[in-house]
């Protein structure tokens, strides 16, 4: 069973890497998509004086 998923791994090396590269661009961009909107949605600072 072992030398088959070995011969199958060897076989579609490049297919694996392919999809395994697409699902970390694709995850990359949507943490930083949503560390972007959470930036953007706090509110400023203000600065009051008090008289």
């Amino acid at each position: 069973m072992l030398t088959k998923l070995k011969d199958f791994v060897k076989i579609h090396l490049n297919d694996i890497l392919i999809v395994t590269a697409v699902i970390l661009i694709s995850l990359f961009s949507f943490a930083a998509g949503y560390l972007t909107s959470d930036y953007r949605q706090k509110e400023p600072i203000r600065i009051e004086t008090v008289p």
